[in-house]
C-alpha cells in the first residue's frame, strides 16, 4: 500500500513524546491532554490495521521495505501477521488508560516542589515506550527489532527510577533508594540478555548474510540455507535468553517484583501488560521461525522452566504482604502459562498463548490500576493496612474483585478461554506437564480470594473509614477494561480468528502437526 500505515502507527507516539516533552513546564495539564490525544490517535491507527488486516491473506501484510545499511544487509523492513496485529491493538488500547490512570502521578507534592521530575517527562516517556513496543511488533528485520527491543529499556528505566510509587512506609529517602535499586536491576538484567542476543544476531548474519526474517525462513525452507545443528542451538539460546529475561521466565524473573513494586501502578501495567509481551511475542516470531529444530530440541527444558514459573510465581504470590508485589508474582505465574503454550508445539497451545497475552494484558491492567487507586487513597501498599473497604467504597471493591476473578481465570471472563486452550494444547502432547500446571489455577484462586478477603471484607479499619469511592476519571479507566474482559470471555472469536492463521504458519515452520486424538470421533 502507498501509505506507510505501520510506520505512522509507531512514529505518531514518538513525535507525540517529543511534543509532550517540549510543552512549557507551567503547562502540565496541556501536556497531559496532548499525550492523551496522541495515544487516542495511535489507537485509531491500530484499529485501522486490525480492521483492514485479512486473516486469510498473505502472512505479512502492510509490508514496508527500504534499504538502510546496505553494506550489512540491514533493511527498514516492517510487516504484521495476526499475532502482531493483536498485540499492537492491545498496546494502543492500554496506553490511553495508563495515561488517564497516571493523570496525577507525576504532579509535584506541593507548589514549587522539585522532588519529582517534570510532569511532561512522565507522559513523554510513556509515549516513547509505546512507539518502541509497536515497532518491535512490526519489525521483520532482526536488526531493526533488536534496536528497539533494547532502546525501550531507556525510557522504562527513567519511569521506574524517576517516577516511582509515592506510597512507601519507610520514608522518601528509603523510597528513593528502593526505586533506584529496582530501576538499575531492571536495566542490568535486560541489558545482559540483550548483549547475549547481540552476539546471536551477529552469528545469524554470518550464517544467513542478511537480517530479513521472511528471507531467512524461506531460505531454510527451500534448503538454500543450512545451519549446523550445534550452530543453530547456540543461536537459539542467545535469542531465547534475552526473550526469557524480558518475559520473564524463572529463574530470570527476579527484576520484575522489584520493578513493579517500586513503579507507579500505571507504569507497572506498562511493564507487565505491554513491555513484557515483546519477550513472549519474540519467542513465537523469532525463536520458532528462525530455529525450528533447536526450538524442538529445547522444548522439554523450557516446559519444565515454564511449569516452575507457574507454581513458583503462584506460591510466592500467596505469601506476599505487598499488594503490588503480589500482582507481580501472579504475572510471573501467568507468563509461565504463556510460554508453556508456545512450546507445547500444538495449535491450541499457541493460539491460547497468544490469546493469553491479550487477555492477561487487559486483566492485569484492570486489577493493577484499581489496586493503584486503592493504594493512592490509603498511602500504603501493605495488605495489612486495609480492611472493610467494600463497606465504604463498594464500586472500588467490586471492580477490584472482578479484576481478581479474571486473574484467576473464572469462566465467563477472558483469561479462562486462553488458559483452557493452553492447558488443552499442552495436555495433548505433554500430559504430565499439563496436569501439574493445573495446580497453578488452584493457587491463583487462593492468592486472589485471600487478598480480597483481607483488604475488602471484615471490620472497617479506621484508616479507610473515610475512603472515597471511584471517581469519574477512574471509572472511565476501569469500566471499559471490565467490559472487554466480559466480552472476550463470552466471545473470543474476533481474536482467535485473527491469530489462528499465523499460528498455523508457525506450526508449519517448526514442522509440527497436532497429535491425533486418542479416541476417534463417532461418525
Amino acid at each position: 500500500m502507498s501509505f506507510p500505515l505501520l510506520t505512522a502507527t509507531a512514529v505518531l507516539p514518538a513525535v507525540g513524546a517529543i511534543a509532550t516533552a517540549a510543552v512549557p513546564a507551567a503547562q502540565r495539564t496541556a501536556a497531559k491532554w496532548l499525550a492523551l490525544v496522541v495515544s487516542l490517535a495511535t489507537l485509531a491507527l491500530a484499529a485501522v490495521i486490525a480492521f483492514r488486516f485479512e486473516p486469510g491473506g498473505a502472512r505479512y501484510q502492510f509490508t514496508e521495505s527500504h534499504p538502510w545499511i546496505k553494506d550489512f544487509g540491514v533493511r527498514y523492513e516492517l510487516g504484521v501477521d495476526g499475532i502482531a496485529v493483536a498485540l499492537i491493538a492491545l498496546t494502543a488500547l492500554l496506553i490511553p488508560f495508563v495515561i488517564l490512570a497516571g493523570w496525577h502521578d507525576a504532579d509535584p507534592l506541593e507548589t514549587g516542589s522539585r522532588r519529582w521530575r517534570p510532569t511532561q517527562g512522565f507522559f513523554a516517556l510513556i509515549l516513547a515506550v509505546e512507539a518502541m513496543v509497536i515497532i518491535s511488533f512490526e519489525a521483520t528485520d532482526v536488526f531493526v527489532f533488536y534496536i528497539f527491543f533494547e532502546a525501550m529499556l531507556i525510557p522504562m528505566y527513567f519511569l521506574i527510577g524517576g517516577f516511582g510509587d509515592r506510597a512507601h512506609e519507610q520514608g522518601e529517602k528509603a523510597a528513593s533508594t528502593q526505586r533506584s535499586y529496582a530501576a538499575v536491576k531492571f536495566l542490568l538484567y535486560n541489558l545482559a540478555g540483550g548483549l547475549i542476543m547481540l552476539a546471536a544476531v551477529i552469528g545469524l548474519y554470518v550464517q544467513a548474510g542478511n537480517f530479513s526474517l521472511p528471507e531467512i525462513v524461506q531460505a531454510r525452507a527451500n534448503g538454500s540455507l543450512h545451519m549446523a545443528t550445534s550452530t543453530e542451538r547456540w543461536l537459539f539460546l542467545g535469542f531465547f535468553f534475552a526473550f526469557a529475561v524480558k518475559a520473564p521466565l524463572w529463574p530470570l524473573h527476579t527484576w520484575l517484583p522489584n520493578a513493579m513494586g517500586e513503579a507507579t501502578a500505571p507504569v507497572a501495567v506498562l511493564i507487565t501488560a505491554v513491555v513484557d509481551k515483546v519477550g513472549t511475542f519474540a519467542m513465537l516470531r523469532f525463536c520458532l521461525q528462525l530455529f525450528p529444530e533447536a526450538s524442538k530440541w529445547a522444548t522439554p527444558v523450557i516446559l519444565v522452566l515454564a511449569l516452575i514459573s507457574i507454581l513458583y510465581g503462584a506460591l510466592l504470590a500467596v505469601g506476599q504482604r505487598d499488594i503490588k508485589r503480589l500482582v507481580a508474582y501472579a504475572s510471573i505465574s501467568h507468563f509461565g502459562f504463556i510460554i508453556m503454550g508456545i512450546f507445547a508445539m500444538t495449535s491450541q497451545g499457541q493460539s491460547g498463548a497468544t490469546l493469553y497475552m491479550v487477555n492477561h494484558g487487559i486483566s492485569t491492567a484492570a486489577w493493577m490500576l484499581v489496586a493503584g487507586f486503592l493504594i493512592s487513597r490509603r498511602g500504603s501498599r501493605l495488605i495489612a493496612g486495609y480492611g472493610g473497604v467494600q463497606k465504604v467504597a463498594p464500586v472500588l471493591a467490586g471492580t477490584f474483585l472482578i479484576g481478581g476473578l479474571a486473574t484467576l481465570s473464572l469462566p465467563g471472563l477472558a483469561p479462562f478461554v486462553s488458559e483452557f486452550l493452553v492447558l488443552v494444547g499442552t495436555f495433548t502432547r505433554h500430559p504430565v506437564i499439563g496436569i501439574i500446571a493445573t495446580f497453578g489455577i488452584v493457587l491463583a484462586a487462593l492468592y486472589t480470594l485471600v487478598l480480597y478477603q483481607r483488604t475488602m471484607t471484615g471490620p472497617v479499619k479506621a484508616e479507610v473509614a473515610t475512603m472515597p469511592d471511584l471517581r469519574v476519571r477512574e471509572l472511565v479507566v476501569v469500566v471499559p477494561l471490565i467490559a472487554l474482559l466480559i466480552f472476550l470471555g463470552v466471545y473470543p472469536k474476533p481474536v482467535t480468528d485473527l491469530v489462528n492463521p499465523a499460528v498455523q504458519h508457525t506450526m508449519s515452520d517448526v514442522h509440527q502437526t497436532d497429535p491425533k486424538p486418542a479416541v476417534e470421533a463417532a461418525k
